[in-house]
């Protein structure tokens, strides 16, 4: 059985207005995926549109507790690693910077061995004024397509790695 996503009560995707899960499974081995997924400033490298990342407060990679910055289709965002298990689950909490109404989002990743690598599940839940108009109401079904594009490069990135 493949393992999902712990949430915070707060970001549930029961009581989310938006919430998007988004999988793949990869032939390559967890250790190549993981590698790519936590190296967040160089994930343009792999994912063009993730081309503004910053790791905050003078660490140099991730960690529990680690804040870091990214521009995600021209809003800037502050995140907080909320999960981090080594080789298996990484999640953070999310806050847009021009945003104050108190809107908020929660992604999570969960790599999972598989016989012929590994299984990549994405999901995240959005909650507040500014997700649901920006995204559900401008861009419906945006939060999918992104994470789906994003998970598919990802995969081919790690299997490419793999050779």
């Amino acid at each position: 059985m493949l393992d999902h996503v712990t949430y915070p009560a707060e970001f549930d995707p029961r009581i989310s207005p938006i919430y998007a899960l988004n999988e793949i499974d990869v032939k390559a081995p967890p250790e190549v995926v993981w590698k790519l997924l936590v190296d967040v400033e160089n994930w343009s490298s792999y994912f063009p549109p993730e081309d503004q990342v910053k790791i905050l407060d003078g660490a140099t990679a991730l960690g529990l507790g680690t804040r870091w910055t990214r521009v995600t289709i021209g809003y800037p965002m502050h995140l907080v690693i909320t999960e981090f298990v080594p080789g298996r689950r990484v999640s953070w909490a999310t806050t847009v910077d021009e945003d104050d109404t108190g809107s908020t989002a929660f992604h999570g990743w969960v790599i999972t061995p598989t016989d012929e690598g590994c299984h990549i599940l994405s999901e995240e839940t959005q909650q507040g004024p500014w997700f649901v108009q920006k995204l559900a109401h401008d861009h419906p079904g945006g939060l999918f397509s992104y994470h789906q594009d994003w998970v598919e490069k990802l995969a081919s990135a790690a299997e490419e790695q793999a050779r």
